[in-house]
């Protein structure tokens, strides 16, 4: 595929260090200055939101950073007005950049009555003038079909495989890798192949949305350094619980490996107050002051990963070389080493 012009950044309110993060990372990698394209995102006083690109955009590769996080009704409408705005100024490509995707969770019909919000929202964002999507760690992986572009979908697996190998160097043997429901048990897998650990499950019961009624572990985790593995942490219920669960059958530590740290409500007392030694997310969703404040919630970068991803989409190379350690770990080498 021939290039087009430049790659150029543009991002909404919800993630603006990712985003500033990854034009530095981009500025590093190509030894050319990258920046964010200069725009005003600003809402009228009814809460409409009106964006003006004070650049010009016409004929460029924009991709367009933003994750429709809470306040995800806000963030999404920034993101396809922001849309609207480079399609009319006559961009040649427009790159949605989500580095977690809202809505995600509503990917089926579970009951009567009720909606595929993910489809919906895929809708809205071609019809908005979006051509690809470069996401991480969808909910459900099926949601890629639910487009007619291409979409990337990255994964958190091998950055956390590195981190792993780096924390838990001393103690590789001791790993069982766990997945808090049987729904993940792809997710978990893929982790545990990485750092060629065993495999556990926690099967949990839920009585209504939100709360857990009962939890069985299926799996041998007795004296084991035990490592939940999961997509998102929302309000860390079932997180807190399965940790719970797992010393209880015999686990001689927990930690948790969460690619979205949504956080809401209570979630960042929680897991300050359980039993848990270290919740470890990325920096998808902007953490609070509360989740950079909290002594074992830990936070490991995205951008060294979605700033090489935007760069194999603009030279037409391989996206998912960046699932190979043997590629990643390059990216990575100010944090973790090759070892």
């Amino acid at each position: 595929m021939p290039q087009l012009n430049e790659p150029k950044l543009i991002a909404g309110n919800a993630n603006r260090p990712l985003a500033e993060a990854i034009a530095r990372r981009m500025t590093m990698h190509r030894g050319v200055h990258t920046g964010l394209v200069d725009a005003r995102v600003e809402r009228f006083n009814d809460g409409e939101i009106f964006v003006e690109v004070f650049e010009n955009v016409r004929g460029e590769d924009m991709f367009l950073i933003q994750p429709t996080s809470n306040p995800a009704n806000d963030n999404l409408m920034e993101l396809l007005i922001m849309a609207d705005a480079l399609r009319r100024s006559s961009a040649a490509r427009i790159t949605a950049v989500l580095p977690y995707f809202g809505y995600a969770r509503q990917d089926r019909r579970t009951k009567a009555r009720t909606p595929i919000s993910a489809k919906l929202v895929a809708n809205m964002l071609v019809g908005a003038g979006i051509e690809r999507v470069l996401t991480m760690d969808l909910h459900a992986a099926q949601i890629q079909g639910f487009f007619d572009i291409p979409v990337d979908n990255l994964y958190a697996s091998p950055i956390f495989a590195l981190d792993i190998r780096t924390t838990f160097a001393s103690q590789m043997d001791e790993l069982m890798v766990v997945s808090p429901d049987v729904g993940g048990v792809a997710r978990a897998r893929e982790l545990a192949k990485r750092i060629n650990s065993p495999l556990a499950i926690v099967d949990k019961r839920r009585e209504k949305p939100g709360e857990v009624a009962e939890m069985t572990v299926i799996g041998d985790v007795t004296d084991k350094v035990c490592l939940i593995v999961d997509d998102m942490c929302d309000t860390a219920g079932t997180l807190c619980k399965a940790a719970d669960v797992l010393l209880e059958h015999g686990a001689k530590e927990v930690h948790a490996y969460i690619s979205h740290g949504v956080m809401s409500g209570p979630a960042v007392e929680r897991v300050t107050k359980s039993v848990m030694k270290s919740l470890v997310i990325t920096d998808s969703i902007q953490p609070t002051e509360a989740i950079k404040g909290a002594g074992n919630i830990r936070i490991v970068p995205t951008a060294p990963v979605f700033a090489q991803a935007i760069l194999n989409i603009w030279n037409g190379t391989s996206v998912s070389s960046l699932f190979e350690a043997t590629t990643l770990t390059p990216i990575y080498e100010t944090l973790y080493s090759t070892g």
